[in-house]
């Protein structure tokens, strides 16, 4: 029985070796069997660990948000016999990835599954933003469309002010400049608002302000990969 290695990923164009700890970067060495969403990049990922990891000699299994149960299934034979590794695209596999189901699967079959250390932009957005750490939720992506978008954002705002919880969310990049615009109207201005963009390279930002400091200046987000976070303080009154 092999077991279920958690690989994580850089944030972006960082230097892998100095991001990935040496015992991370030893045992995805020995590991012969990959499952990614993009098999491509991930063997642009193995290359860039090491030139000389033959590429012929490993297994890529693909798994993307698209992949059914069955696919998920089908690494089972392989998981059965030796060890395999998950690959995110970016950071820690599991969090809004696709490839908790197959962690999943292995709990249900009594698999050793091996979380590996590495970054999180969800977690190093959070401990430099200053929002409070102790209660927090990530929330993945919020709705396409502005009404249903607007909404989620004054129940996220209310539901941090109550219980005292920072709100993390994500966006896809080519929205971010209209988000953070629309963060400004429908928050209130004592609200704060962290922004951490390209975490852990050298065009890293990371920004923590009111919304109402926010309207002075807008930053550099646009297309950008960036984790946001907002925090509202008990005294003010949301929306």
């Amino acid at each position: 029985m092999g077991k279920l290695f958690l690989i994580p990923n850089t944030l972006g164009d960082s230097n892998i070796h100095g991001v990935l700890p040496s015992e991370v970067i030893a045992r995805i060495k020995n590991i012969k069997i990959f499952a990614s969403e993009n098999p491509k990049n991930t063997r642009r990922f193995l290359k860039q660990i090491d030139k000389s990891i033959v590429l012929e000699e490993l297994t890529f299994l693909e798994l993307n948000e698209h992949s059914d149960r069955k696919a998920v299934e089908a690494c089972l034979p392989y998981l059965e016999k030796e060890d395999v590794g998950i690959i995110s695209e970016a950071g820690c596999p599991g969090i809004a990835d696709p490839g908790a189901e197959l962690v999943a699967l292995a709990h249900r079959k009594a698999i050793q599954v091996v979380p590996l250390v590495g970054p999180s932009s969800i977690l190093l957005a959070l401990i430099a933003s200053g929002c409070n750490g102790q209660h927090f939720s990530f929330n993945g992506y919020l709705p396409v469309k502005s009404p249903e978008r607007n909404k989620a954002l004054k129940n996220f705002e209310r539901q941090s002010q109550a219980e005292n919880r920072t709100q993390i969310f994500i966006e896809t990049p080519y929205r971010n400049l209209k988000l953070f615009e629309e963060m400004l109207q429908v928050l209130h201005p004592q609200t704060l608002l962290s922004i951490a963009c390209d975490i852990t390279t050298e065009n890293e930002y990371i920004r923590t302000m009111s919304i109402q400091d926010w309207k002075k200046q807008k930053p550099d987000i646009n297309k950008r990969p960036a984790i946001f976070l907002i925090y509202a303080s008990a005294g003010i009154k949301t929306r």
